[in-house]
């Protein structure tokens, strides 16, 4: 393997400081680079991996710091045997929209089997890992730090497969893009436990993947856990967000764009749980929000909750697809101007409050899909009896409260 100037490049992150959109040019000036876990397992020359059949859990943000694709990076490798590739939701490739996967094929760059795990596990599961033939789960994903971000769920499964079929779980480490100082939201109730959270784990959960992997094994999976080992990162701090990593930001879901967006994900997303759009088919997903019919008063009733580290304008969009494809929309653009007051969670509460309270043809889903993103059926119902934000949010406090102590057990990183 080459690992002259672009091998050093790919495991110091000499591709330079990433500005506020994850664009390399900008960053925190002197400060020591990020190394992803793969960077590290690169440079202490794949020794986490010595001997064994791999098969990598990964799609397009498995990159290194010069952005080679590590399946390309490890395939190439006499060190790493490679045999296989597993894809999560939207695929190994990312093609696919939000709840789809890519088909089972075959890598046309290595020639590798990719498998479709997405929406699999427990036994069926373990099953795939045994016909992959692997010894090894190589888990490498950019996370968002949501509980419905689907990743983390698909890396619990495989931890449960992993265990049933006696195979070892390698995470490689990546930040958090929106930092790592607090836990915020409601903490999901097992009754509402789906593809979007697993366990009681709260919504905007402040954890790496590492981090993740090691509290799924010390509190959820005690009775059967994973032969687990973590590749740590050095140099990230909780409080950085992505832009200061100097990382390259790749979109880890087709509707993720830029950082930028996924610092407003854990509270816009809940707009999935109603009859607005939630911006799929815009150029800002999740950063506008709207519905035809839906005026200027949104905007005016957002703003006067006077939520902090944002400010609102009324916006008008027409969607390509999804929600209200085609038509003109009206609604509301977030502008978040400080990242450090600015709590996605309140704000995506204050936006369902206010856009029930300023459009009459608000509405939930029909199946309540906003019980399983929020965790309960709390939310909905105090939202509907005309709940504000700061007293739906002290009903979820002492659940936020006893997570963000757990929490604390398995956290990697100053």
């Amino acid at each position: 393997m080459d690992v002259s100037r672009r091998g050093l490049l790919g495991m110091a992150g000499a591709v330079g400081a990433a500005g506020a959109l994850g664009v390399p040019g900008g960053g925190a000036a002197g400060a020591e680079p990020v190394l992803t876990g793969l960077a590290r397992l690169m440079a202490d020359g794949y020794a986490e991996l010595a001997g064994q059949r791999v098969g990598v859990v990964t799609n397009p943000t498995g990159i290194t710091a010069d952005a080679r694709h590590l399946v390309d990076v490890l395939h190439a490798d006499q060190r790493v045997r490679l045999v296989a590739v597993f894809g999560p939701e939207h695929g190994f490739r990312g093609t696919a929209q939000a709840g789809a996967s890519e088909a089972a094929s075959r890598d046309p760059a290595t020639g590798l089997p990719v498998y479709d795990i997405y929406g699999k596990s427990g036994r069926a599961l373990a099953d795939v890992l045994t016909a992959a033939g692997v010894d090894t789960v190589l888990f490498d994903v950019q996370d968002v730090g949501a509980r419905f971000y689907t990743y983390v769920w698909t890396l619990y499964d495989c931890m449960r497969a992993a265990a049933l079929a006696d195979k070892a779980v390698v995470v490689l480490d990546r930040p958090n893009p929106v930092g790592g100082t607090r836990a915020a939201g409601p903490v999901l109730e097992r009754a509402y436990a789906s593809g979007v959270g697993l366990e009681p784990v709260a919504l905007a959960h402040g954890m790496t993947a590492a981090e993740l992997a090691l509290l799924f094994n010390g509190e959820f999976l005690v009775d059967a856990p994973a032969r687990l080992r973590t590749v740590r990162m050095s140099g990230w701090r909780r409080e950085a967000h992505f832009g200061e990593t100097g990382l390259p930001w790749v979109p880890p879901s087709p509707n993720m764009p830029t950082p930028d967006t996924a610092l407003v994900y854990a509270g816009t997303c809940l707009f999935e749980g109603t009859n607005l759009s939630e911006g799929r088919g815009t150029t800002t997903p999740f950063q506008v929000l709207g519905a035809e019919g839906v005026d200027r008063r949104w905007a005016r009733a957002a703003e006067a909750l006077e939520l902090p580290g944002v400010w609102f304008r009324e916006a008008w969009f027409t969607p390509t697809f999804d929600k209200h494809a085609g038509r003109l929309c009206g609604g509301v653009r977030l502008l978040v101007h400080d990242r450090e007051a600015f709590d996605p969670v309140r704000t995506g509460i204050g936006l369902l409050v206010s856009a029930r309270r300023a459009w009459s043809g608000f509405a939930w889903r029909p199946d309540h899909w906003i019980d399983r993103l929020t965790g309960s059926d709390r939310v909905r119902r105090m939202v509907d009896a005309g709940a504000g934000v700061a007293e739906i949010a002290a009903d979820w406090e002492a659940g936020r409260a006893h997570f963000a102590r757990v929490r604390e057990r398995y956290l990697l990183y100053p």
